[in-house]
């Protein structure tokens, strides 16, 4: 056990009716405003389980938090919005190896392998069942592993959160430290129990030699590498969306701000993926429709002290609608920042480009 990762443990109140979320216990993690390494979107999947018995292991990466309905019951028992495995009772009779005898465990394929910050592992809903502690182990493997190949004995998982108490109906969360880039996790629950949930925030870090190989490609795109540094409004959502894979859904899949009554303009700000060459901009406001941004520009920097160069002039755009411009010459840099004017959303932004010759990560 430990007592220096933050988290919220004993028993939760138990549920009396009304909002199934009135004792859910949470806590504004700093990690959790890095994107979630194990998103679906990006390609996130859990791709084995050794029981699923309840609710299947799906469930844990979801998008949104965890739905509760106290009267849906099926063949099983109660439905439940998680990952839930049946009660352990001793016996290793059912386990296919020896070392499941007294814990559960599901494997998570992370959709932008990178560094871990920081990892929620959220228990909404379950109470009386969810498990005495938990751990996570992170591990590199390239390519497509199949679950026999990460379960393997040659494959090295590091701890990421040692075996640690956790709390029913609450988003336990843990601080990570270390520099390891994963592409795997290993969640295990002790010994039995349901989770609802997990996040896994972190840095993106791709393959340098899959970028290399891509020639042209989105330099600002999450799962390239690209991340947004700050912006001036995160009111109704949040700027990482415009970075996120896919067209957006819905109105709340992009950025919008809140309306202004200044003379002011909100911005964003991004780290691209590397030195690059950008040729091309596209800006969507799919979806904003009386609330997409009036105008918008798109100026680059090329190092951490360089002076903002215009790449796409302030250009008036329509409601939901995706925006195409090709650039007359190709400007390099390594940061960009989109101003939208005055106010309103944005739903993608993609920059279209190359890395410069020298354009690694963390060049220049």
């Amino acid at each position: 056990m430990t007592d220096e990762i933050p988290r919220f443990t004993g028993a939760a109140a138990p549920y009396r009716g009304g909002d199934p979320y009135a004792d859910y216990r949470t806590a504004d993690f700093g990690f959790a405003a890095l994107p979630d390494l194990a998103d679906r979107r990006l390609g996130g999947a859990v791709v084995a389980a050794n029981d699923e018995f309840f609710a299947p292991r799906e469930n844990l990466l979801l998008p949104g938090r965890a739905e509760f309905d106290p009267a849906a019951f099926g063949h099983k028992g109660k439905v439940m919005d998680g990952w839930e495995t049946r009660r352990r009772r001793g016996a290793a009779a059912e386990t296919p190896h020896p070392a499941d005898a007294d814990h559960d465990w599901a494997l998570i394929r992370l959709g932008a392998p990178g560094v871990v910050r920081g990892i929620v592992v959220d228990t909404a809903h379950f109470r009386g069942n969810h498990p005495r502690s938990v751990s996570v182990e992170g591990a590199e493997v390239p390519g497509t592993p199949s679950p026999a190949e990460l379960l393997a004995d040659g494959v090295a998982w590091t701890g990421l959160v040692p075996r640690t108490t956790v709390g029913g109906h609450a988003a336990n969360g843990f601080a990570v430290t270390g520099e390891r880039r994963c592409t795997h996790l290993r969640l295990r629950q002790h010994p039995d129990g349901g989770i609802a949930r997990l996040r896994v925030h972190g840095d993106v870090v791709p393959d340098p030699a899959w970028l290399a190989a891509l020639g042209t490609f989105d330099l600002v795109a999450l799962e390239h590498g690209g991340r947004v540094e700050d912006a001036s409004d995160r009111f109704y959502s949040p700027p990482v969306n415009t970075i996120r894979p896919g067209r957006p859904r819905q109105m709340d899949d992009g950025w919008e701000t809140r309306r202004r009554r200044d003379a002011g303009h909100d911005w964003i700000r991004y780290a691209l993926a590397g030195r690059g060459e950008i040729r091309a901009v596209e800006i969507d406001t799919a979806y904003l429709k009386g609330n997409a941004a009036g105008w918008a520009a798109v100026s680059v920097r090329d190092g951490d002290g360089g002076a903002w160069t215009e790449a796409l002039p302030r250009t008036r755009l329509q409601p939901d609608t995706n925006h195409r411009f090709v650039l007359a010459a190709a400007v390099v840099g390594t940061h960009a920042r989109l101003d939208v004017y005055p106010d309103g959303g944005i739903a993608r932004l993609r920059l279209h480009g190359s890395l410069a010759p020298e354009g690694e990560r963390g060049g220049a």
